[in-house]
């Protein structure tokens, strides 16, 4: 994920209700239904208090639906992107039943963004994720995980940790190992660019002007429309463009580094590929053809883990849940209720 929504910014209900007395409660009431619920005040917002090596502070989350036997808690890209890129869920979950929830992790725009350097860091992710499940009551019986990019590292990682507390996880558009990352992108989308416009973007990098308008006028057609989301960039949704524009670039940067070529932040030696058959819960790897991750990387991904299942994305780049839309949610759906329908998993 990227900063790139900077540059594309510039470029540019479902209401249901109890039913009636003597009404049968229908689908639509059930899903909506309040009773028990402690957000209702809020639309399904709730803000969640976390414990952190530097204090307490507070993120964001929304419950769309109610379902208590398919939860899921959605994992941002970034890192220091938004959910809001998520919103396209709207069209798709509430449709097939699911209960999703809208995170803004530590540092991103609708949670608290402390000036902590420190607190940037995989594994005290982690530990949030782990608070924000417990604030939200999510039990193995029904916690599904969903990890976009970013968000796919982080719900890795999680599962590493805290599988037991999972019925589902998915993985989407990130492979497991950094280093494997940086090799596809050095041997096969960079190869494919013009390379007058690499060699100026390159330069660009080595001089560390990559917050330059040029940087951007240059990744933008090159780059993002090929591998980020395949659109023109003056069509990406709204919700794509306002996520990026909200990008926190204190914790993107020192984590996946300046480049949008590739890594060179903290994350770069990062790799769980040997660590992948530990990952006992059933779980969904969703690749794609045009990915800036090596979709058949994500193939043996699913391979590795021993409850591992593919959906490959034919016409979809790293936001296939945009430009293969179809593809993804009825793939994701379909994940969900199969697992559903055959118990935990555990």
């Amino acid at each position: 994920m990227s900063r790139i929504l900077i540059a594309l910014a510039i470029l540019t209900g479902a209401v249901g209700g109890t039913a009636m007395a003597g009404e049968p409660a229908s689908p639509a009431s059930s899903y909506f239904e309040r009773t028990g619920h402690d957000d209702v005040l809020s639309g399904g917002v709730k803000m969640i208090t976390i414990t952190t090596p530097k204090g307490m502070f507070k993120v964001w989350t929304k419950r769309v639906g109610n379902n208590p036997r398919i939860k899921l808690l959605l994992l941002h890209g970034g890192p220091g992107a938004t959910h809001e890129y998520f919103e396209a869920m709207d069209s798709f979950l509430p449709a097939a039943g699911v209960e999703y929830y809208y995170y803004d992790q530590l540092g991103s725009a609708y949670s608290d963004q402390p000036k902590a350097p420190e607190l940037w860091n995989t594994p005290r992710f982690v530990e949030e994720v782990e608070q924000v499940r417990r604030a939200l009551k999510l039990e193995p019986k029904n916690f599904f995980l969903l990890g976009h990019s970013w968000g796919g590292i982080l719900a890795m990682e999680y599962a590493l940790k805290y599988q037991q507390n999972l019925k589902g996880l998915i993985i989407s558009n990130m492979m497991s190992s950094i280093p494997a990352y940086n090799a596809y992108a050095q041997k096969v989308l960079m190869p494919a660019m013009d390379q007058s416009a690499l060699a100026e973007i390159k330069a660009i990098e080595a001089k560390g002007q990559t917050d330059s308008p040029r940087y951007m006028e240059l990744l933008v057609p090159h780059h993002y429309t090929q591998h980020i989301l395949r659109m023109p960039g003056d069509h990406w949704p709204d919700p794509v463009n306002r996520a990026f524009k909200n990008l926190n670039n204190d914790v993107y940067v020192p984590m996946q580094g300046p480049s949008e070529l590739g890594a060179s932040g903290a994350l770069l030696d990062w790799d769980r590929s040997k660590d992948l058959k530990s990952i006992a819960v059933p779980t969904l790897v969703i690749g794609a053809r045009y990915d800036t991750m090596d979709p058949e990387h994500m193939r043996w991904m699913a391979g590795a883990l021993p409850k591992g299942t593919f959906l490959l994305c034919p016409n979809g780049s790293h936001m296939a849940m945009y430009d293969d839309q179809d593809v993804y949610m009825k793939g994701l759906v379909a994940f969900l209720k199969r697992v559903d329908k055959a118990g935990t998993g555990h």
